[in-house]
């Protein structure tokens, strides 16, 4: 019989897929990793018992988590990620020509090696950029001790159980803010909205208290079933998320990134969220 590995996405409900070829498995110092080859998902991450990425569809989710803020923006030289530990994160935000220095912050440094290794079409050599530095540390703890601003923080995370938890806390945004560059944008990983809507409107609310201007947004990554995968975004500058199509298209034209997932025009289509996400962030539109 064919092995499985089963995801308990909630009470009732989970994905399998099957290990056509186990590669690695470990406990860590943090959490439980395995990495194995899935016919269909290519290799593919798991933490905890989750599913963290897959070499099939990573590039959507990596796509929108960088390049929607980086272009909404225009303007980004300093970049901080929390977490990201396969790589693709960075990958995606070292295109960005403009781009002088990206800090990256995860607590695990056996993600970042085994990924490396097994995962290598995640960061394409992007650890070894001279303008990418990895920091092993609780991303908290950078935060609240770094002098450091930052254009962009991205918060690419685990959900919120075990060391992931502290990273949708009001004291975390609170940091992340701090940490911001005048204009500043942060851009989270929120989970998807359907079945894990609780995360999206705790994050609403401490936004809110923090932020003058914040929203989400959304993709569609086939790997988190469930539903829209929610992006959170928060900034004391209500101008890089009204940035028209035109200024989008100049500038994603002028970078020459080519994308699998991003457009200009899925870039302000992703913002319109459905009536039951902006119920529960207390919304009426973007």
């Amino acid at each position: 019989m064919k092995a499985e590995y089963r995801e308990e996405i909630c009470d009732g409900c989970d994905q399998r897929f099957s290990i056509d070829d186990p590669l690695y498995e470990i406990k860590t110092d943090h959490q439980h990793l395995i990495i194995f080859r899935n016919r269909y998902f290519g290799r593919v991450l798991a933490l905890d018992g989750v599913i963290q990425t897959t070499e099939a569809d990573e590039f959507i989710y990596h796509e929108m988590m960088a390049h929607v803020p980086l272009l909404a923006h225009g303007r980004v030289h300093r970049v901080l990620i929390i977490g990201g530990g396969d790589g693709g994160l960075l990958r995606e935000v070292l295109r960005h020509r403009d781009i002088r220095r990206v800090v990256q912050v995860e607590i695990d440094a056996s993600v970042i090696d085994l990924c490396r290794r097994y995962l290598p079409n995640h960061s394409q050599g992007a650890f070894d950029d001279p303008r990418a530095t990895v920091v092993i540390d609780d991303g908290m703890h950078f935060l609240e001790h770094t002098d450091e601003r930052f254009d962009v923080i991205l918060t690419d995370s685990t959900d919120p159980e075990g060391p992931a938890e502290v990273l949708f806390s009001r004291r975390y945004y609170a940091a992340c803010q701090r940490c911001l560059a005048p204009g500043g944008i942060l851009v989270t990983q929120n989970g998807v909205a359907f079945l894990q809507l609780d995360e999206v409107r705790v994050s609403a609310g401490h936004f809110n208290h923090l932020f003058r201007d914040w929203h989400f947004f959304g993709a569609s990554v086939p790997t988190y079933v469930g539903g829209i995968m929610t992006f959170g975004w928060a900034s004391d500058d209500p101008r890089p998320r009204q940035t028209d199509r035109k200024t989008l298209q100049e500038r994603f034209t002028h970078s020459g990134i080519v994308t699998r997932y991003y457009t200009p025009q899925l870039h302000g289509a992703a913002f319109a969220l459905p009536q039951y996400i902006l119920d529960a962030i207390g919304k009426t539109s973007a």
